[in-house]
């Protein structure tokens, strides 16, 4: 078994910095910053409206030691405009499950609570656990491909037959690998977590709405977030939750401060750790992966929400740093983000 490194500590808010509950406090760039090199990456980012290396950039918002920092906006966005999650929202989702792991609602090394996978004796899907969906290694068959006229299954399961029911779609597909033994993107099991919160808390759509605000929104000042709904009533977490770019760094910073919000813990600290966690399964994947984070986007330590197009929320401990970038890059240029991010973020060390 591979000995997975200690995981770096996780900064405190500085006391002269105000948690942003309300407004996000203003500060310098520090001195140390290299700024030929961070100029010289916001020129390329807002050349034009669609550049060439990086395709649109809408949304730039740099944290530093709880205060904004750097904040650029592309022609006809702004601070108030609210931008896709896309697979940010999965960030979110785990947030959400984290929140019923705290209460006792919900058990993630236990079989997780899917209908379908009950229907007869013996399924051998009934044995996946939300800890195996929250590491994208529950062995489901499920194609992650967002080509338009490629075979399918997360365009199948938003935008086709599945997009009524998305949690029953996902959890329909049959097993590709045994549990816990293959790891694998898949968009249709964060759904199926989505669901099983929901379940958890016996509640229907609005509801779930509800518990969103009141639990982890409200307590953060994020006014702005719009999650989507299937016909169902499961939140679809795989991907739909739209927010300002601040509110985005408002939900970087819970988890940068290892879930703790003023003076409450709102997460418990084991759960950010939990986030942050390698996933060591033996695969070829496009990065190293947590639990519904991804790893090292910037360097070793750090941790992100990812999302389709280049939406990023980035958690660099290290430099107690947050950079948040929404914008519209084709998939050909993606990698492209991944380095200019990189880039940045180095630009402060």
């Amino acid at each position: 078994m591979t000995e997975i490194a200690p995981l770096p500590a996780l900064p405190s808010q500085p006391a002269a910095s105000p948690w942003p509950t309300t407004q996000w406090p203003e500060g310098e760039l520090p001195s140390q910053v290299d700024r030929s090199a961070l100029d010289a990456l916001v020129a390329t980012a807002f050349a034009a409206p669609d550049t060439e290396l990086l395709g649109e950039t809408h949304a730039l918002l740099v944290v530093q030691g709880g205060r904004i920092v750097l904040e650029r906006y592309g022609e006809g966005f702004g601070p108030d405009a609210t931008y896709p999650s896309w697979s940010k929202a999965k960030s979110i989702t785990q947030a959400l499950v984290g929140l019923l792991v705290a209460e006792g609602k919900l058990d993630i090394h236990a079989p997780a609570d899917v209908p379908e996978w009950r229907e007869t004796a013996d399924d051998p899907r009934a044995t996946i656990t939300l800890d195996q969906l929250l590491r994208m290694s529950s062995g489901l068959s499920f194609v992650e491909d967002y080509v338009p006229g490629h075979v399918s299954d997360v365009i199948e399961m938003l935008f086709g037959s599945g997009k009524a029911d998305v949690a029953h779609y996902a959890a329909s597909r049959p097993l590709a690998h045994p549990p816990g033994t293959f790891w694998s993107y898949a968009s249709g099991t964060t759904n199926i977590v989505a669901r099983c919160a929901a379940r958890a808390l016996g509640v229907d759509g609005a509801g779930f709405e509800a518990f969103m605000r009141q639990r982890l929104f409200e307590p953060l000042g994020m006014t702005s977030p719009v999650p989507k709904f299937d016909a169902a009533g499961t939140f679809i977490g795989s991907s739909f939750c739209f927010a300002t770019a601040r509110d985005f760094a408002r939900f970087g910073l819970l988890y940068l401060r290892g879930g703790r919000w003023e003076d409450r813990q709102l997460l418990p600290a084991d759960w950010i750790d939990y986030a942050r966690t390698p996933t060591p399964q033996p695969a070829v994947r496009e990065g190293d992966y947590g639990a519904h984070w991804w790893l090292n986007i910037a360097g070793p330590g750090s941790f992100s929400a990812n999302g389709y197009e280049g939406q990023y929320t980035v958690l660099v401990p290290d430099l107690d740093l947050i950079v948040v970038r929404h914008g519209k890059t084709p998939l050909e240029k993606k990698d492209h983000v991944k380095t200019w991010i990189a880039q940045l973020v180095d630009a402060f060390r």
